[in-house]
């Protein structure tokens, strides 16, 4: 079982244009059209079982928009599962996470660096406090966006965040997800601040010899995999920009882990916690 937990699509009719912008930022490659059709071609080329669609309201006021793409999605297709998208300057949030929790959605994405929001302002410990009482998932952006100076997801802030989340509704169970193997470029903070927390981290944009989002080696990919335990790692790509068949050869060569602890990150995690809700 494969599960790429963090990939994006946009509707046709806007897909292009956007694969375009972003390719025009430094280091950042599409490996799809950026379609529905193009991350379907993908996960068939690469193996992968399902995908986790993610999408990012980057102003207020896109909710209705974002999520009623989202929900076709859900509503027609298997092998994909989209989350909501939500703005911290949106309306009657907590209406609006009542609406995405009746209609089946298992979580939302959130995007510090496109809301200019930091992680740790009290919008977001209000959007993630609702949604973790809801019983959905949050993921975030985490680390550096290279199309940002300003990083508003740094792992220090992140700790801080999950900290404020926990003394409001004492979580047990992790329903908070880090990409970017924590923090892009931030890995020794990530290592200070989030190993070992009650949290997935996934890993997406991992691998530096596959883009220019990450330069950790892989010594310390499994040195982080290892510390903050297998069981809460989940395996992403952030699919177009990254390519989803040579993602999973990569991860699956990565030496230093047990096929149990790859069949975890590869999908057991991520089957558990979208079941889980």
């Amino acid at each position: 079982m494969i599960i790429d937990f963090h990939t994006h699509v946009y509707p046709d009719p806007m897909a292009e244009r956007i694969i375009a912008a972003l390719g025009n930022v430094p280091g950042v490659q599409s490996h799809t059209n950026g379609t529905l059709s193009g991350l379907l071609n993908s996960i068939a080329q690469a193996g992968v079982d399902k995908s986790v669609i993610l999408p990012v309201n980057t102003r207020k006021g896109q909710f209705d928009t974002v999520n009623g793409f989202a929900k076709h999605i859900n509503d027609t297709y298997d092998n994909v599962i989209s989350f909501g998208g939500i703005h911290p300057d949106d309306d009657d949030i907590p209406a609006k996470l009542d609406y995405l929790k009746e209609n089946g959605f298992k979580g939302i994405k959130i995007h510090p660096d496109y809301s200019e929001t930091f992680i740790d302002d009290e919008r977001y410990i209000r959007i993630v406090t609702e949604a973790q009482q809801r019983g959905l998932i949050v993921i975030t952006h985490a680390g550096k966006d290279p199309a940002y100076d300003v990083i508003h997801c740094p792992p220090d802030k992140g700790r801080a965040m999950l900290d404020k989340v926990r003394a409001v509704t004492q979580f047990t169970q992790p329903f908070f997800v880090f990409a970017h193997l924590g923090g892009n470029h931030l890995q020794a903070d990530v290592e200070k601040y989030l190993v070992g927390q009650n949290c997935y981290i996934d890993i997406s944009c991992s691998f530096s010899d596959l883009g220019d989002f990450s330069d950790a080696s892989d010594e310390q990919i499994v040195r982080i995999i290892k510390n903050h335990g297998a069981d809460k790692i989940l395996f992403a790509t952030d699919s177009p920009w990254n390519d989803q068949k040579a993602y999973v050869e990569r991860f699956k060569a990565l030496p230093g882990l047990t096929d149990n602890e790859k069949a975890l990150i590869f999908g057991k995690n991520a089957e558990k916690l979208l079941g889980s809700l």
